[in-house]
């Protein structure tokens, strides 16, 4: 096998990775079980129970059982030859136990156990010494009488007893099916604010006149404003708006009830809809509150539609949820907000104006964002001198708070292993490289036809992406396997938002880069450039079909595969366009993806000796960066390439 190129992903934004940047927040939550004052309440354990009923057990039976006597125990033996010797002043016989107690001249007591009862000779000779017996049988308390009777009573009752209250407690769950499993953040306690989030400026403005509604609802009423009652953050997962959600409770001050969409669902028929109708109630009762909803898409997908029909528990859920914002007034300083990742499949009716009448998108963070995410997660932590997190933050485009936070992390962890007391920029370098590239595979080790192959598939691909005008620079290129590839170039995205034609032929061509590398020099195909096909087949294929980049389709726009489970009908989730346009499709693709192998022929022909040059450089180094690559092509032509690579 030869090499797994990894290239960037596609550029549109919504094809980066995604993650939070926000810092987490932590609010008091109202916990059952808990007093006015604040103060829980802790129930008794059941055992405590069983504890004190053993305890007075052992102190009403023990003394029977284990009497305390400091009596000295002597032999039967013995005893008589006491009683020979006349040291014996008295002797009590127990009948039950056959214990003899007896108390000797001197005033000390012994004792010791015999026949059932004394033989003739045995009590002749205690009468002739002069010795006073008597015969005794003890008896038992009232409490050690009743036990035997006792005992397989209690036992009995408490079995039933035990049974009963099992009864009752799967009893009161069913009863408590209905109520709404919402979590309640209280405004007394400490939580989020804006503060606690770092970047978005615009999202936060926008977001502001909520919190000035839940603080001053009566500038708005003087004025006949009207908020809109539910407010719909729209993002990539994990860009934080839950968190921008508990930032605006805490701003405002007010009761704060947070639930997932999927807490509605139940087995049971018709409990998402109680649930829906609880949480409701619940927030009416505290007044001004926010109820916040994440995942809404779990229970607000198109009604009537997907693979199989509709699920009815979920419409009866949704249209609960439709019927409570429809019923709400803006006056009432109930505002309620949630999230999704996609809002696409969302029903019309939830976004219609007067419930969901807002979105406010939480977008990828820019670069300044991202510094100021890298800020937050680096307090508390020892860095050195040497980080720059300027810099970090310009060569993580796409990045979002989430991976930013795990990077952070992930150096910490490599200073840890390098026996470093402080974070320096190596461990940023090969924190970045694990988060991007993937962890390396120590225990795979390529033979040397397959490291020579490896080293000229990456180095067509990093002699593309140096060569190539509209390329995005290269960073880094290693032949060491990480992840799921045998090797990796790595180009460092630039900050873009719209992209041209150009520049994606120049991506097509930079991912044929290694296909084309293997035919000059070996002169053979292998498997190892099925990512990269794929990658250069997928942009090819939106270019002709949604960004009308083909000159042959023209101006026209189909749009993707559409999944059934996403909400589109199955009836009417068919092809668009016709057989001949399809043939045309297909045909177009076809054409790009064979003219940018043909350039990338000539372009590798036209460079062939700095491919040499970096081939034999990852053969020797294993890994080299794109300053090193640009000064091996200039050396192999001669002259200055068309483009340099800075080393980020």
């Amino acid at each position: 096998m030869t090499a797994v190129s990894k290239l960037p992903p596609p550029p549109p934004p919504s094809n980066k990775r995604k993650g939070s940047p926000l810092s987490s927040g932590k609010n008091g939550a109202n916990k059952p079980g808990t007093s006015k004052s604040g103060k829980e309440r802790t129930p008794m354990p059941k055992w405590a129970v069983w504890v004190l009923i053993v305890v007075a057990g052992a102190l009403i039976v023990g003394p029977r059982l284990w009497p305390a006597t400091t009596a000295t125990k002597v032999t039967y033996t013995e005893f008589l030859d006491l009683v020979q010797s006349g040291k014996v002043e008295s002797v009590e016989i127990n009948n039950l136990s056959n214990t003899i107690t007896g108390k000797m001249s001197d005033g000390s007591e012994f004792t010791t156990t015999g026949a059932t009862s004394l033989s003739d000779a045995d009590e002749q000779l205690l009468k002739e010494k002069g010795v006073d017996y008597d015969y005794s049988t003890p008896q038992g308390n009232f409490f050690t009488n009743l036990i035997p009777i006792l005992l397989p009573f209690f036992l009995i009752m408490g079995f039933f007893i035990w049974m009963q209250r099992r009864a009752m407690g799967q009893a009161g769950n069913i009863m408590s099916i209905g109520r709404s499993r919402a979590k309640n953040y209280n405004a007394d306690k400490p939580s989020t604010t804006f503060a606690d989030v770092a970047g978005y400026d615009g999202v936060k403005q926008e977001i502001k006149e909520v919190v000035d509604f839940l603080r001053m609802p009566e500038r708005f009423k003087e004025i006949g404003a009207r908020v809109p009652k539910g407010i719909l953050l729209v993002g990539p997962p994990g860009t934080g708006k839950t968190l921008f959600a508990r930032a605006v409770a805490g701003e405002a001050g007010v009761g704060f009830l947070s639930v997932t969409g999927s807490d509605f669902m139940e087995m049971f028929v018709g409990v998402g809809a109680s649930r829906v109708r609880d949480l409701f109630q619940q927030a009416a009762k505290m007044g001004r509150a926010i109820i916040f909803i994440d995942e809404i898409d779990s229970i607000g997908r198109k009604r009537g539609a997907g693979l199989g029909g509709g699920h009815d528990e979920r419409e009866q859920t949704l249209n609960q949820m439709l019927a409570e914002m429809d019923g709400f007034e803006a006056t009432e300083g109930i505002v309620v907000m949630a999230a999704t990742n996609r809002p696409d499949i969302l029903d019309p009716a939830l976004l219609r104006p007067g419930r969901f009448d807002r979105q406010i998108v939480v977008p990828l963070p820019e670069s300044d964002e991202r510094l100021a995410i890298l800020k937050v997660h680096s307090q508390g932590k020892r860095m050195g001198a040497d980080i720059d997190l300027d810099t970090m933050a310009k060569a993580t485009p796409g990045m979002s708070g989430a991976d930013l936070a795990n990077l952070v992390n992930e150096a910490a962890l490599f200073a840890v292993r390098r026996g470093s007391t402080h974070i320096e920029r190596i461990d940023f370098e090969n924190a970045r490289d694990r988060v991007v590239l993937g962890a390396r595979r120590e225990s795979l080790i390529l033979n040397a036809e397959e490291k020579r192959a490896t080293a000229y598939h990456e180095g067509g691909h990093a002699v593309l992406a140096t060569v190539l005008p509209h390329s995005d620079p290269l960073h880094k290129v290693t032949i060491l396997p990480r992840g799921m590839a045998l090797g990796v170039t790595w180009s460092l995205p630039e900050e873009r938002h719209t992209y041209s034609r150009e520049y994606f032929e120049d991506v097509i061509c930079k991912a044929m880069g290694g296909r084309v590398a293997e035919m000059m020099v070996f002169g053979a195909l292998n498997s190892g450039a099925a990512n990269d096909l794929e990658q250069a087949t997928n942009i090819a294929r939106r270019m002709v079909r949604e960004w009308g980049m083909s000159e042959a389709i023209g101006p026209m726009a189909f749009a993707g595969q559409q999944q059934v489970f996403l909400g589109e009908d199955l009836m009417t989730s068919g092809r668009e366009y016709s057989d001949e346009m399809a043939r045309k499709i297909d045909e177009e693709i076809n054409r790009i993806l064979r003219e940018q192998e043909s350039r990338a022929r000539a372009t590798l022909e036209k460079h062939r000796r700095g491919l040499d040059l970096v081939a034999q450089a990852l053969l020797d180094q294993e890994t080299i960066d794109g300053a090193m690559v640009s000064r091996l092509i200039q050396q192999g032509l001669g002259e200055p390439s068309r483009q340099t690579a800075p080393n980020n």
